[in-house]
């Protein structure tokens, strides 16, 4: 088996039957497909299976595995891991879809680079328009590892082909009970990666129409999740590469509370201030970032929140309400 694809389910009724049948189109054939029922209360594994009917050709390769209650997305995910014989593996969020050629495409990549991970482009979806996100390209998994630490590029695992083996070997697993930040899973692999390879095209397309998606809008909430997460993330580069990468670090703690900034609530303000307060001293030092973003966090340690709340409202309210809706 050559590509096992991964898809958590749950409240993606809407979606559902556009992810599956972009996924049952694919060109590569030798691909296994599963999808994990997260206790979906909606009508989302009716609309699935009448599209496998409709696709009887991939009907043997596919399972549906069934969550007895909802225990959410990175337990979906390590529910497929379980199961997964492919070589490789896929992972597609359900109410998300992928260009016909998207798993050959990798997956020859893979092959001929003899790569362990392979990430593209991406496309952001809107509800009438699409953004083309355009991924850089690093020759070493330590360069690519250090971008994402620092927030130049990202680590979703839904543009990404990983080596089957990469999981079972280092015993990786998604974060159970922490949904939010639960791709940054993504770095551990690329920690033990070898090989990698970036082929620069957009094959997928990430929906942001979905009120009911499991990724919803930052808030404090999410804060626990997000620094367990970050707290793997620092002991498994610690222990690989000791202090060396103590800046990228201190990056990806400033990139995790910069959402905070992007509001005009006083209350997230002051837990942008108490969130890794020892990470500020690296706002300005963060060479991987534009210096917009390092002027905001450096007016934010500065308390200067007028000149915050205008970069939010010309972005969030402007920017993004006039073009990308």
């Amino acid at each position: 088996m050559k590509v096992s694809v991964i898809v958590p389910v749950y409240k993606v009724e809407k979606f559902i039957e556009k992810c599956a049948v972009s996924l049952f189109s694919q060109t590569l054939q030798d691909v296994e497909f599963i999808f994990v029922d997260d206790a979906s209360p909606d009508n989302s594994i009716q609309i699935l299976r009448k599209c496998i009917r409709e696709h009887p050709q991939r009907e043997s390769q596919i399972k549906i595995l069934t969550h007895e209650a909802n225990k959410g997305l990175p337990a979906a995910r390590n529910t497929g891991l379980a199961v997964a014989e492919g070589e490789y593996i896929f992972h597609c969020d359900s109410d998300d879809f992928v260009e016909p050629d998207m798993l050959e495409q990798l997956y020859d990549t893979a092959k001929r680079k003899n790569a362990d991970i392979v990430w593209c482009d991406w496309y952001l979806s809107f509800e009438h328009s699409e953004r083309y996100m355009r991924q850089p390209c690093y020759n070493t998994s330590t360069e690519a590892l250090k971008a994402m630490l620092a927030g130049t590029m990202k680590f979703n695992v839904w543009n990404k082909l990983t080596r089957n083996r990469l999981y079972k070997d280092n015993g990786i697993i998604f974060p159970a009970g922490y949904a939010m930040g639960e791709d940054m899973t993504m770095m551990l692999l690329f920690v033990h990666a070898g090989s990698v390879a970036y082929l620069p095209h957009a094959f997928y397309h990430y929906v942001k129409t979905n009120p009911e998606a499991y990724s919803r809008e930052y808030s404090k909430k999410h804060l626990d999740s997000i620094m367990h997460n970050i707290k793997i993330v620092e002991e498994a580069v610690h222990k690989h590469f000791g202090q060396a990468l103590d800046l990228e670090i201190g990056c990806m703690k400033l990139e995790a509370k910069f959402p905070f900034l992007m509001s005009d609530s006083s209350s997230m303000y002051r837990l942008w201030q108490s969130t890794y307060p020892e990470a500020n001293k690296y706002i300005m030092r963060n060479h991987y970032i534009s210096i917009r973003r390092r002027l905001v966090q450096w007016c934010a340690s500065k308390r200067l929140w007028i000149l915050v709340r205008l970069h939010e409202l010309l972005v969030n309210r402007i920017i993004y309400g006039l073009f990308f809706k």
